[in-house]
């Protein structure tokens, strides 16, 4: 992540011309540009692209473009004055706008292919081409590379218009869905997870498109109308946005020799990620096979510690296909995502994901993941038989890393540390503790932020814990059985907690401390869906005062905030909401 050309960052960056000093397009500069593209970027009707990393493409303004919202938090980072969020140069840039910008700023921005994999498997049946050479950014348009305080940052915009790769779409976000991914990305770096983050979003007052959605309260599993939306663009930003999906086109490409230069693209792409994601890990003199293989096995580390990370803090990606699957390790894309409310390890958020990609199965689609970006460093290696092993050798232990990272993780949310279970009768302690922990969250059912939450505090007993609970008429007539399985098992888990550390962790003093670790752990407020619908349903009428709302409190989840937040946010879901389109699932539209 860190650059290797230093450029001087001025205290506060407060207009368009302080940010263009910062420009530096390295993608653009290194790597090959399509040969077929226009020089103009006007290249926005769907065709096929056969080579070349990237198609240089303008964006398509929204019209009328008006201010929603800013992340406090990131322009803070980067040194950006919260005023340029709304000066004209940087509303019209980011809105779409590219004509206009200062040098040596470009008035063309890029899209990139791609390649599908889903759970494991290539699919070429979706491009309308029936090729896979029709892949890529439909609609997500990167405008800008920066180096701001040594830090490289590309900034793209979601909703930005069609590309060669819409596929017929017409390359545009609406309102509900972009509020959406704009507060969750910055939600889900305040919870400590690898993540895009959100820079700034605007909406259009005149422009709308249609979109299937649902209608009020409907429980239909697939949206049942048509609605005019108000269109909207938001900026996501991180280092890179190199997916699996993209190593993956240019190792088939690569494989089927479609163009001479295939494999020479295939690793120009793969040293660029690595100068880009890994140059602080990745040692500069190593050979392309040595450094190919330590890439594997950091992305192994970052993606093991990514879907940990997601468990912990009940959150499901929905769609993990390859091209939803970034390179640096970390979150992308934030279209089916969810924040499950009830513990159910088949949680799906997306009526199109199935068990692949549910909650608890999201390991298991992260190592599908791993295997295509092995595959694809593969033609790399074929000359060289000792880092094909080593290639083999990281990739089958994937598995190995991933239930270590969980079970780390596991322990960490439980106020354990997985190193300190020292004996094997603690070790089989805490697996048969973990087992009957899961049964009984599934078989009471329980809140899952709100259950670990209370959990934290280290209760004398269960009462504290009962306000995770979601009562059903079973548990009606068995609450004093269920009841009394908690209790014993509350205490077996305190007895667990004070055996694993030193000798005076019984203290009350040292309880606290534990306490004060599990609430690191273990947010207090997570970001639920029907605590969204109502800010978009509001925005759209124009009243933005719940997302910035939202911003406030969704930025500190792990704080004990005022009784006000705590009444309206850390409370169960009501009964009303199960079950109900585009709040407890929701198709892919957007």
């Amino acid at each position: 992540m860190t650059n290797r050309l230093p450029q001087k960052t001025s205290s506060t960056l407060s207009t368009l011309d302080d940010l263009a000093e910062l420009a530096n397009y390295s993608l653009m500069d290194t790597l090959n540009c399509d040969p077929d593209a226009t020089g103009n970027g006007a290249d926005h009707a769907p065709r096929q692209v056969f080579t070349g990393h990237y198609v240089p493409v303008n964006p398509t303004p929204i019209k009328d473009p008006e201010y929603v919202a800013h992340s406090k938090t990131f322009f803070s980072e980067l040194g950006f004055a919260d005023s340029l969020a709304e000066s004209s140069g940087f509303v019209r840039l980011f809105s779409g706008d590219t004509s206009q910008v200062p040098e040596p700023m470009r008035k063309v921005g890029w899209a990139t292919g791609y390649a599908l994999s889903i759970y494991g498997t290539e699919y070429i049946q979706q491009c309308p081409f029936q090729t896979g050479n029709g892949y890529g950014d439909g609609r997500a348009i990167s405008v800008l590379e920066a180096v701001i305080n040594g830090r490289r940052w590309e900034m793209q915009l979601k909703g930005g218009g069609r590309t060669p790769y819409c596929r017929g779409a017409d390359g545009r976000a609406v309102l509900r869905s972009s509020i959406r991914e704009f507060l969750a990305q910055e939600h889900m770096h305040a919870l400590g997870v690898p993540t895009s983050r959100s820079l700034s979003l605007y909406v259009s007052k005149t422009e709308k498109v249609k979109r299937p959605w649902y209608s009020e309260g409907s429980r239909s599993e697939n949206p049942d109308m048509l609605i005019s939306e108000a269109v909207a663009i938001s900026t996501r930003v991180a280092p890179s946005f190199i997916r699996v999906g993209q190593l993956e086109l240019f190792a088939r490409r690569s494989r089927k020799n479609e163009h001479p230069t295939a494999l020479e693209e295939l690793e120009k792409i793969v040293l660029h990620l690595i100068d880009r994601e890994y140059a602080d890990a990745i040692d500069r003199q190593l050979s392309t096979p040595e450094k190919v293989v330590w890439l594997a096995r950091e992305f192994q580390s970052r993606l093991t510690s990514l879907v940990a990370n997601w468990i912990r803090v009940g959150f499901c990606q929905g769609n993990f296909n390859s091209d939803n699957c970034a390179v640096g390790g970390f979150t992308l894309d934030y279209g089916p995502f969810g924040f499950c409310d009830v513990f159910n390890p088949h949680y799906q958020p997306w009526t199109g994901g199935g068990h692949h990609f549910s909650f608890m199965n999201q390991a298991n689609a992260a190592q599908r993941n791993f295997e295509m970006f092995c595959s694809a460093l593969r033609p790399l290696l074929a000359s060289n038989q000792d880092s094909l092993l080593a290639l083999d050798e990281v990739q089958g232990g994937f598995s190995t890393v991933m239930r270590r990272q969980m079970k780390k993780m596991w322990a960490a949310k439980l106020g354990l540390d997985i190193d300190t279970l020292n004996t094997a009768s603690q070790q089989a302690l805490f697996s048969e503790l973990f087992s009957e922990l899961e049964t009984l969250m599934l078989q009471t059912p329980v809140d899952y932020t709100i259950f670990f939450r209370e959990l934290s505090s280290i209760p004398d007993d269960i009462g504290p814990l009962k306000k995770s609970f979601y009562k059903t008429s079973a548990q009606d007539t068995e609450s004093n059985e269920m009841d009394k399985r908690w209790a014993e098992w509350l205490e077996k888990w305190k007895t667990l907690l004070n055996s694993s550390s030193d000798a005076n962790a019984i203290s009350s003093r040292s309880h606290q401390g534990i306490s004060r670790k599990m609430k690191l752990v273990n947010p207090k407020y997570i970001l639920r869906e029907w605590f969204v619908v109502p800010a978009y349903q509001q925005a759209t009428a124009g009243n933005y005062s719940l997302i910035r709302e939202l911003q406030d409190v969704m930025t500190q989840p792990y704080a004990e905030q005022s009784k006000d937040v705590e009444d309206k946010y850390y409370r169960l879901k009501p009964a009303e909401f199960f079950e109900v389109g585009g709040l407890s699932h929701l198709s892919c539209s957007s």
